[in-house]
């Protein structure tokens, strides 16, 4: 049986991170999407008053308003084309399409920009904080701030912005590096990260996600390898202007015979959630043909290194003490007995149908209810609720949307 001993009880409150008196929370989010429902329903659930919705078109379009004293939880504005369209629009012009890979550094400029706007916003107060989701969205300066920490994390290329192929290629060459990752450091999703290795006799090798189609790079859910130099070249020169964080290409663990790696979230300092990813390619994302392993199998495997990986996860969301919930992307090597941090995610918590780990602080709960525990809804550890279908909630009967007065409210079908 998997257990969790080291987890037991509430977690301590966060400055900051409590309910209002009233209980009624809003949220920053894409209406209708699942992040939001699931949210809902976990309020709903804990007995808490319908959250509202802060639309992040509105916000973005400068047509929002928030009552006084109002408590927001920022939620991702991804999958969303009318926000996307917004964000990344203007760079890429007549050709813009949602599926496009690059203009993530100017969705990165206009999601920080709007959540700084926020949080100058007199008697808001925020449940999260702009800054540190602004390195979370940065794969450099997240790399750079775990690495000060102590918190483990694979080698990283070093000498600045990456120009383009020809510059990467030969300063992997002069670092020794033969297996690499190279991500857009504003991206999320695996969208734009190349696995790229050199043979020993001059072979090359980029595995992706990404397809070139027209002197454009286009998201697929197909993962495809490239072989020719001038193609690999191709995806790294359009990919350099958005930024590039490159790191060394860890081997991991493996899971019956598929390479394997976690998501770990953790709520207010501690591992609540754990699921395992498994894949016989180098990206595990479920959307990429990635499946869940087994958690069972995986505390196993790793035997007594099993708390070190969770605390692992929690040194690493320690990097970011503003912030009530992470999701931290584990990658086990050495047999599971040794741990690096792939990345930090300010919206890792989106895991339908996973409760706590057993015997934790959340065991029972799913991420959104553990989350609104530690809040103050109800203390991490005690018995769940009614239950609630995470993959299912029950809308609402009157959604709440904060619109400015004149301006038609925005909720996806």
């Amino acid at each position: 049986m998997l257990t969790t001993p080291r987890a037991t009880g509430p977690a301590p409150a966060r400055a900051g991170h409590r309910l209002p008196p009233d209980g009624r929370l809003t949220v920053l989010g894409n209406p209708g999407h699942r992040r939001v429902t699931l949210f809902a329903a976990a309020a709903r659930a804990a007995g808490l008053p319908e959250p509202a919705v802060l639309p992040w078109i509105d916000l973005l379009r400068g047509t929002h308003r928030l009552p006084p004293g109002a408590v927001l939880r920022i939620e991702s504005p991804g999958e969303d084309e009318a926000v996307d369209a917004l964000l990344r629009g203007p760079v890429l012009g007549a050709d813009y399409a949602a599926t496009r890979v690059e203009g993530g550094a100017a969705w990165y400029a206009g999601v920080t920009a709007a959540l700084r706007t926020l949080a100058a916003t007199p008697g808001v107060r925020l449940l999260g904080d702009p800054e540190e989701i602004a390195v979370m969205f940065d794969k450099r300066r997240t790399h750079a701030l775990l690495s000060a920490a102590g918190v483990p994390v694979p080698r990283a290329l070093e000498g600045g912005a990456v120009a383009g192929w020809e510059d990467l290629r030969a300063r992997l060459d002069a670092a020794g590096l033969r297996r690499v990752f190279v991500k857009p450091s504003h991206g999320s999703s695996a969208s734009g990260v190349v696995a790229l290795e050199f043979g020993p006799r001059g072979q090359l090798r980029a595995t992706t996600s990404v397809e070139l189609a027209d002197g454009r790079m286009h998201n697929s859910l197909r993962v495809r390898r490239y072989q020719e130099e001038r193609q690999v070249a191709e995806l790294v020169d359009r990919l350099a202007p958005d930024g590039l964080h490159v790191e060394q290409w860890v081997p991991k663990a493996s899971q019956s015979g598929r390479s394997a790696d976690l998501r770990v979230v953790v709520v207010a300092g501690r591992a609540t959630h754990a699921v395992v990813r498994t894949s016989d390619r180098p990206m595990t994302n479920l959307h990429l043909g990635g499946a869940r392993g087994s958690l069972e199998l995986a505390r196993e495997a790793a035997g007594p290194a099993w708390p070190d990986l969770l605390e692992t996860a929690e040194r690493a969301a320690a990097c970011f003490p503003g912030s009530l919930t992470v999701g931290v992307d584990v990658l086990p090597t050495a047999a599971w007995r040794r741990t690096v941090v792939g990345e930090v995610n300010a919206f890792g918590d989106l895991l339908p149908r996973l409760t706590g780990l057993p015997e934790g602080p959340a065991e029972g709960l799913d991420t959104y209810a553990a989350q609104l525990a530690a809040l103050g809804a109800a203390p991490l550890g005690a018995p769940p609720g009614p239950a609630v279908s995470p993959t299912h909630p029950t809308p609402p009967t009157h959604p709440t949307h904060l619109t400015h007065p004149n301006h038609p409210r925005t909720e996806k079908p």
